[in-house]
């Protein structure tokens, strides 16, 4: 085996509807989660292991959305994608923390915000979607959620179009561990 091969724990995480079943998909180049426009489809946290026999693997933990919860399912959900925070090698949003791009933090950001300050795992923050806005407006977007958190790294991509995933596969393998 390389002694150079690294191995870990990823976490994918964000809210309801980001993308992360689809980033997740998209990455280990086969349909394992299911994808839906409908909200809440993934209730319980799906595992998928990326192999590169030169670098290494990456065990992708796909997870519920955050969100308010308005019942117990709701917060079972929620509960699942919150404890995975501090299993993890890295955090993945989605592996480090999923976003649509925009200028506005709402209160369902500000809450992982928050769930993040709380761990000393790297925290890679995908925004994803970039396909359906303009190419000047996503400087904005990285320049709005870097002043509220201090991410690993921020990287733009499309996960429905798989643009620019190939970035995020290399930054993962920077933060695992050997």
């Amino acid at each position: 085996m390389n002694e150079k091969f690294k191995s870990g724990f990823v976490t994918i995480i964000g809210r309801p509807n980001v993308g992360k079943s689809t980033l997740m998909n998209h990455l280990i180049g086969q349909k394992i989660a299911i994808t839906s426009n409908k909200p809440q489809t993934t209730r319980n946290r799906i595992q998928t292991v990326y192999t590169d026999m030169e670098r290494g693997q990456i065990v992708f933990l796909d997870t519920p959305g955050i969100h308010r919860a308005k019942n117990k399912l709701g917060e079972y959900m929620v509960n699942v994608a919150e404890h995975t925070l501090n299993e993890v090698d890295v955090i993945f949003c989605p592996i480090r923390w999923l976003v649509e791009p925009s200028n506005f933090i709402g209160a369902g950001e500000q809450h992982i915000i928050e769930q993040l300050k709380k761990v000393k795992t790297p925290v890679i923050l995908i925004i994803n979607k970039v396909d359906t806005v303009d190419r000047e407006k996503i400087v904005e977007y990285i320049d709005t959620y870097r002043k509220v958190y201090d991410f690993a790294e921020i990287i733009p991509a499309s996960a429905l179009r798989a643009k620019n995933l190939y970035t995020v596969i290399d930054m993962i393998f920077k933060y695992l561990p050997y």
